[in-house]
């Protein structure tokens, strides 16, 4: 039986890339090639952060879980997608009211918000993206929601005024995953399950992803 896959992550391509401020450039660059060695390797330099990825607790709580540590099947989830897409503005607040009507109590479920501004990847479009409510991350979490996903470089404000990080503290403070990066949220269809499983990183506060969409 064939099973039709939805691409939700951004090639890892470093002529074509959106990074959160300060962190280090992906880069891949030949260690051996096939006319010169017989065989291709590659050497890849990249942060946990990099392109589309998952945040561990780790990320921001010393004694939160690390990647390796979160249970895999934790990262297999169903989707409920909730489009704001018509309602954002550059760096616009996503509010309670824009999530609420969309949203149950399934706790397994991961909670993505599509907000359209993927469109901007590579661009300096991208960092002025819009953002989600603090307050809104809490009532997610008393909803029992453990995993939220974004098609933007942060669900917290980038470089605003606040400075603060009120929404990776809510929900990795609850001990939960935070998606970021993704894209293609619009193709999904309703029954969806979304695959997020990162690298087996000892110790590491996230990972990169190949994260996808699927009809089981």
């Amino acid at each position: 039986m064939t099973v039709q896959s939805i691409d939700l992550s951004h090639p890892l391509d470093p002529f074509n890339m959106s990074l959160y401020p300060g962190d280090p450039p992906y880069t891949c660059s030949p260690h051996a090639t096939v006319p010169e060695h017989g065989y291709s390797v590659q050497t890849i330099s990249l942060c946990t952060h990099t392109g589309t990825h998952v945040d561990a607790p780790s990320h921001f709580f010393a004694e939160g879980k690390s990647i390796d540590q979160v249970p895999l099947d934790s990262f297999i989830r169903p989707a409920i997608v909730v489009d704001v897409s018509k309602k954002v503005v550059p760096r616009g607040r996503i509010t309670w009211d824009d999530l609420s009507l969309s949203i149950d109590d399934r706790s397994d479920a991961i909670v993505l918000i599509r907000t359209g501004w993927c469109k901007y990847w590579g661009k300096p479009e991208y960092v002025n993206h819009p953002f989600l409510d603090a307050d809104a991350a809490r009532k997610l979490v008393a909803r029992g929601v453990s995993a939220i996903g974004i098609d933007t470089l942060s669900p917290d404000e980038t470089g605003g005024s606040a400075n603060d990080f009120g929404v990776h503290q809510a929900i990795l403070g609850a001990g939960g995953l935070i998606v970021e990066n993704l894209k293609n949220l619009a193709a999904i269809p309703e029954g969806a399950f979304v695959n997020f499983v990162p690298l087996n990183l000892k110790g590491g506060d996230g990972s990169p992803v190949r994260a996808f969409a699927y009809v089981p």
